[in-house]
C-alpha cells in the first residue's frame, strides 16, 4: 500500500517550471532516491510532500490524508509524521546535542511549552534511547557547534526519529560529508528503513550510493520523471539521459566501481 502518492504535481517559481506533471507512489518501508543534476527539482519535488514548498497544482497524499487541503493546524499536527533531514543540518549550534533532539518534538507541543522547553520524562528517555541507537550517548550534553559534520547529520537523524515519523525527507543528507562520514550516515538510515519500516525518500547526487542503498531509483531531469525503477535496470544510457551525455559514461563508470 502506498503511504504516499503524489498526482500530477507541478510548480512553477515565477516564469520557471520547475516540476512537470510528476506522479509517483511509495510504498510503506521503502527506500527511494531521487537522483539528477543539479537544478533539475529534486529539492523542490521534497519540500513540496511537507508543504515546505506550496505546489502550484496537482495532488500529494500522505498516509491518507490529502496534503494541500490541510490549514495551518492540520498540516502542522501531518508534519509531526514526516521527518526531515537537511544538507546543512538545520541545528541550533550554541544548544545541546540532545537539546536539539528534543526540538522533534516540537510539533506535538502548545506554542507555550515549546517556547520553555517543557518536555516530559517519556520525550527525554526516547531521545536518549534514540541517541544510543546512533552512538551519540556521550555527546549528548556537547554543544552542538562542536560536533563535526558526520555527528551533526546524526543529530539531524536523531531529531527527526523523535518524532516518531512513518516518512523521513531526505534533502541531499551526505553532501557534506567526507566518505567515511557519508558511509556511516547511509548505514544508518539503511537500518532505520529495515529495522524501524520506516519510509525514506531521499535526494542524492551520487548514481553509485543512490544504487547501493536504494530500493528503488527515479531519475529527474529539467522537472520531469524520467526514471522509476529498480537499481538494476539504472543503465549507463539511462544515467545519461538524467545527468546528459557528457556527465553519463563518469557516473555509470563510478556506479559500476
Amino acid at each position: 500500500m502506498a503511504i504516499l502518492a503524489i498526482s500530477n504535481l507541478t510548480k512553477f517559481y515565477k516564469d520557471v517550471r520547475a516540476l512537470s506533471n510528476v506522479s509517483l507512489r511509495v510504498k510503506a518501508g521503502e527506500f527511494v532516491t531521487v537522483i539528477g543534476r543539479s537544478g533539475a527539482g529534486k529539492s523542490t519535488l521534497l519540500r513540496c510532500v511537507n508543504r515546505m514548498i506550496e505546489p502550484s497544482s496537482g495532488r500529494i497524499e500522505f498516509d491518507g490524508t490529502d496534503m494541500r487541503s490541510l490549514g495551518r493546524r492540520e498540516l502542522r499536527r501531518a508534519r509531526t509524521r514526516i521527518g526531515m533531514i537537511f544538507q546543512h543540518f538545520n541545528l541550533v549550534p550554541r544548544q545541546t546535542v540532545i537539546e536539539n533532539v528534543l526540538h522533534g518534538r516540537l510539533g506535538y507541543k502548545s506554542t507555550l511549552h515549546g517556547s520553555l522547553g517543557i518536555y516530559s520524562d517519556d520525550e527525554k528517555n526516547h531521545a536518549v534511547e534514540v541517541l544510543e541507537r546512533l552512538g551519540l550517548a556521550e555527546a549528548m550534553h556537547k554543544r552542538c557547534d562542536q560536533l563535526s559534520g558526520g555527528q551533526k547529520q546524526r543529530v539531524g537523524i536523531a531529531r527527526s526519529l523523535v518524532q516518531d515519523p512513518r516518512l523521513i525527507l531526505c534533502d541531499e543528507p551526505i553532501a557534506s560529508l567526507d566518505p567515511s562520514s557519508a558511509k556511516t550516515i547511509m548505514d544508518h538510515l539503511y537500518r532505520i528503513s529495515r529495522d524501524m519500516k520506516i519510509t525514506i525518500l531521499m535526494n542524492l547526487h551520487q548514481v553509485d550510493i543512490a544504487i547501493k542503498y536504494s530500493d528503488r531509483i527515479i531519475g529527474i531531469r529539467e522537472g520531469e520523471v524520467v526514471f522509476d525503477g529498480d537499481p538494476k535496470r539504472l543503465k549507463k544510457k539511462t544515467v545519461a539521459e538524467i545527468y546528459g551525455s557528457d556527465a553519463g559514461d563518469i557516473l555509470f563508470e563510478e556506479s559500476a566501481e
